[in-house]
């Protein structure tokens, strides 16, 4: 497809990012780049604790050499299991100046899920938080793990609020479950020994690996997609250009309340955060609404990204509206599609647009971003970015004309080369001319917008009529009793499928009649839900997106 998008490029934003792409050899040349020329500002602060990008170039470094005191060289797999904490950073940056490749682990995983990624990996090294090591106990015997670094919540938050914090997540809320593991180090140890040791840099290039991040788990077994220093460095180098005219020249605050083993956080406000020289508030537990609007409160934060989810949250909770947002100058919604009202209500409560990006964690992960600075919501997942192509093709793979609906595919610099140890599952993705098909169905509009209709494995078919989730679920979030919703196909002997309708209410009261009588006001009969199920809460992703096939698989 041309690139019509170019004409309708935000001013300031390039077409191209090669050049400075190849301007570094590497993910970690940019780290190293970014310590130096930040390296007084704050980096990170957590729980009220901050860390320097001079101290970030320091600890990285004491960890990469004690990794390879241990003997991790370039290619080994190393695993990150821990939440938002100033650890994460220096384990990543640690780990990839060493030259192993990291392997992000959601904490939450149980023991199953742990050891099919530890092994599938063929990861030897992990670094884990204390409150998830009973999993790592049961996933270990069936895993090749031989070095395991173990490490507090209060590791990083100085002697005194360190112990406290240790203390009281031990002892007084219980979140560390008793554990047994052989051969086990301390974070803090490790970080001893680095200090004493030698670190040798690694020649690092675009086609080496940086990271095999898994995806796939919310629709199949998980496969570990390849992600190189190339990816990485053009998609932040993407991320970056279409991001800096919207900035000031004064230090950025980013509110991270995303994970950061989750691929938007971790380019998004880790990566291309970094490299604008920006303070990150790393939020250990974003579930926490009233302890994450806290922690809001104390910074002057500039940005925030996020799921719809978290939005919806933030907004009804009533101490949000009380914050400042006078410097906020950015918010960013991606992981799932944002919906209208949750867009209407944050201009409303904010003063500021919630611009709606789209990636995928193949694509490293940016792909769109809307301008963000677009008042009205459209539903548009925004432009592509920098260097990237986008087609609309058939089930033929055949390319359709601007305006026409077909699966949405990419093609650039931030796409994987493929899956780890999976050439069947990436030859199934990828078309002989490079182009990745997403699996999403959308389409582009004559500006060079991107629409996405919903995921092609959700679509609902009515008596041969297709039927969006995303469609029916904004529209039920319209109704003022409706906290979430979300939609799914069941069968039905007359019309083939029927959309049956899961919402957590605001509102006792609201009932399954009304909800429906609101839905046929604004769908035409089939799109119509024909029976609505009130939960108290709805199966979600480590990020808080819902689950659509755990709702087939219950109804089932």
């Amino acid at each position: 497809m041309e690139r019509i998008w170019l004409d309708h490029y935000p001013p300031g934003i390039p077409a191209d990012i090669t050049d400075e792409a190849n301007s570094y050899a590497s993910l970690t040349a940019l780290l190293e780049a970014c310590c130096t020329q930040y390296a007084e500002r704050i980096a990170y602060i957590s729980m009220g604790a901050t860390m320097t990008y001079a101290q970030l170039d320091a600890y990285s470094r004491h960890f990469a050499a004690w990794l390879q005191s241990i003997g991790v060289q370039k290619g080994d797999r190393v695993a990150l299991m821990m939440p938002n904490l100033l650890q994460y950073p220096v384990c990543l940056f640690g780990a990839l100046r060493a030259g192993a490749v990291v392997v992000n682990t959601n904490p939450m995983y149980t023991a199953t899920e742990l050891e099919h990624q530890l092994s599938d990996s063929g990861t030897s090294t992990i670094i884990i938080a204390e409150n998830f090591a009973t999993t790592l106990q049961k996933a270990l015997s069936k895993t090749a793990i031989k070095h395991i670094v173990v490490t507090s919540l209060g590791d990083m938050l100085g002697a005194l609020k360190g112990t406290i914090t240790n203390l009281v997540v031990r002892h007084v809320k219980k979140l560390v479950p008793a554990w047994t593991l052989p051969n086990t180090i301390s974070f803090k140890h490790a970080l001893a020994v680095g200090k004493k040791g030698r670190y040798t840099p690694v020649p690092l290039n675009h086609a080496d690996l940086a990271f095999l991040q898994y995806t796939g788990g919310t629709t199949g077994v998980a496969k570990g997609a390849m992600l190189t220093h190339g990816n990485m460095v053009s998609n932040v180098c993407q991320a970056h250009a279409w991001v800096t005219p919207y900035v000031s020249k004064d230090t950025e605050c980013v509110v991270t309340a995303l994970p950061l083993y989750h691929i938007f956080a971790l380019t998004a406000n880790c990566l291309t955060f970094m490299k604008l020289g920006a303070q990150n508030l790393l939020i250990v537990n974003a579930r926490d609404i009233p302890d994450l609007i806290k922690s809001m409160g104390k910074v002057r934060f500039t940005a925030i990204t996020g799921v719809n989810t978290l939005f919806n949250a933030l907004l009804n909770n009533p101490a949000f509206a009380q914050l400042d947002f006078s410097s906020l100058r950015l918010t960013l919604g991606g992981g799932m599609a944002v919906q209208e009202v949750i867009a209407q209500r944050w201009l409303k409560v904010t003063g500021k647009p919630l611009a709606q990006a789209y990636g995928l964690t193949e694509t490293s992960p940016a792909v769109t971003i809307n301008p963000l600075d677009k008042q009205a919501f459209d539903g548009s997942i925004g432009l592509p970015v920098p260097s990237t192509e986008i087609s609309i093709r058939d089930h033929l793979s055949h390319d359709l004309p601007q305006g026409e609906s077909g699966e949405i595919c990419v093609r650039g610099p931030q796409v994987t080369p493929g899956y780890w140890n999976r050439p069947d599952e990436t030859s199934k993705v990828f078309d002989p001319d490079g182009f990745l098909h997403t699996g999403d169905i959308g389409y582009v509009n004559p500006e060079g917008y991107v629409f996405i209709l919903d995921r092609k494995k959700d679509m609902i078919l009515v008596s041969g009529f297709n039927v969006y989730p995303n469609e029916v679920e904004a529209v039920a979030m319209q109704h003022p009793d409706v906290l979430e919703a979300a939609a799914i196909g069941v069968p039905d002997e007359h019309s083939g499928e029927v959309v049956k309708l899961f919402v957590i209410r605001k509102n006792n009261s609201l009932t399954e009649e009304a909800l429906i009588k609101h839905c046929r006001s604004m769908l035409t009969g089939y799109k119509t839900p024909k029976s609505v199920e009130f939960r108290e809460d709805l199966p979600r992703t480590n990020v808080g997106k819902i689950l659509r096939r755990k709702l087939k698989e219950e109804y089932k």
